[in-house]
C-alpha cells in the first residue's frame, strides 16, 4: 500500500473500515471476481465491470467477503482533497445522495476502459515523486476521474439541470441531517422553517435533487441511526427512544416497524 498525504491507493476492501480511512471518500474498480457487503441495512454485490464509491464512513460497510479471485484497485482520497478536486458543477450533491442509496455502478464495457485509464493515470501521478507539480497534477488526474464518474451517473440516472440556488438549499439541508438534527427533528417544517422556505419548496427541490422528497432523507438518516443503535446491546430501548425524542417506549416501537420494518427486540436477536 502506497501513501501520501490525501491519497492511497489498495488492492483490497478489507481496510475499508479502519479508522485511518475514515474522512477518506473510497473509489474502487472491479476487474474481476466479486465480492458481497451489507451497508446502511442493505446487502450489495460488488463484481467484475463495477465501479463503486462510498463516501467516506466505511465502518457502516459490514459483513465484506471478497471471492477467491476478487480484483480490485481501490483509491481512498481525503475530502478536503475531493474538496479542490471536483469540478465546478452542481452534480455532484445529486450523485453524492444517489450513491448514499446504491454506491455501485454498473459499466458498459466502454465506461470500464475509462475508469481503468483514470485509475491508473492517478497511480502514475502518485509514483511521480520527483515532479515539480506533483500536487498539481494529482489534482488533475482526481478531477478527470470524478467528471468520469460524473459522466457514467448521468448516464444512468440523466442530467437534469440544478441551480446554483437549489444546490446550496440541498447542501444546507443534508449538513442539518449529517450533524444529526434529525434525532430530535423529524417534521420537514422545522428544516424548511431554518432554511428559509416552505416545506413544499424544500421537498420539490429535495425532488429535482436527488429524486426523493425531503421527507425521505430524513426518515432515511433516522432509521439508519436507529438501526445502528439497536443493534449496540449497551444501550436499552429506552435510552434509543429518549435519545430520539419519542414520546413513549410505544411510539418509538411503532416508528421502528413502521420503517425499518421489524420491531427493536428484533435487532438484538
Amino acid at each position: 500500500m502506497k501513501a501520501i498525504q490525501h491519497i492511497i491507493v489498495d488492492n483490497t476492501l478489507k481496510r475499508i473500515g479502519d479508522a485511518e480511512f475514515a474522512h477518506y471518500l473510497c473509489h474502487a474498480y472491479c476487474s474481476g471476481g466479486y465480492c458481497t457487503f451489507e451497508r446502511n441495512g442493505q446487502d450489495y454485490r460488488f463484481e467484475a465491470g463495477d465501479c463503486m464509491i462510498v463516501p467516506r464512513r466505511g465502518d457502516l460497510v459490514k459483513n465484506l467477503c471478497e471471492s477467491d479471485d476478487f480484483k480490485v484497485d481501490v483509491i481512498y482520497v481525503t475530502q478536503k482533497f475531493i474538496e479542490i478536486s471536483t469540478p465546478q458543477s452542481n452534480y455532484g450533491m445529486r450523485g453524492h445522495l444517489s450513491l448514499f442509496q446504491n454506491p455501485i455502478m454498473k459499466l458498459t464495457a466502454e465506461q470500464q476502459e475509462v475508469c481503468r485509464h483514470n485509475f491508473e493515470a492517478v497511480k502514475h501521478r502518485l509514483m511521480q515523486t520527483g515532479h515539480c507539480f506533483r500536487h498539481d497534477a494529482l489534482r488533475n488526474a482526481v478531477e478527470c476521474m470524478i467528471i468520469d464518474f460524473f459522466d457514467f451517473h448521468a448516464q444512468l440516472y440523466g442530467t437534469d439541470k440544478i441551480s446554483s440556488q437549489q444546490h446550496q438549499l440541498m447542501e444546507q439541508f443534508i449538513e442539518m441531517l449529517e450533524r444529526g438534527d434529525f434525532r430530535r427533528n423529524r417534521d420537514i417544517s422545522y428544516y424548511a422553517d431554518n432554511l428559509c422556505v416552505t416545506p413544499k419548496y424544500l421537498s420539490e427541490v429535495s425532488k429535482k435533487v436527488s429524486g426523493m422528497p425531503a421527507a425521505f432523507w430524513i426518515t432515511r438518516y433516522a432509521s439508519l441511526d436507529i438501526s445502528r443503535l439497536l443493534r449496540d446491546r449497551r444501550l436499552s430501548f429506552t435510552d434509543i427512544s429518549d435519545m430520539f425524542g419519542f414520546s413513549s417506549l410505544s411510539h418509538f416501537s411503532r416508528y421502528v416497524l413502521t420503517n425499518l420494518g421489524a420491531k427493536p427486540s428484533d435487532f438484538r436477536e
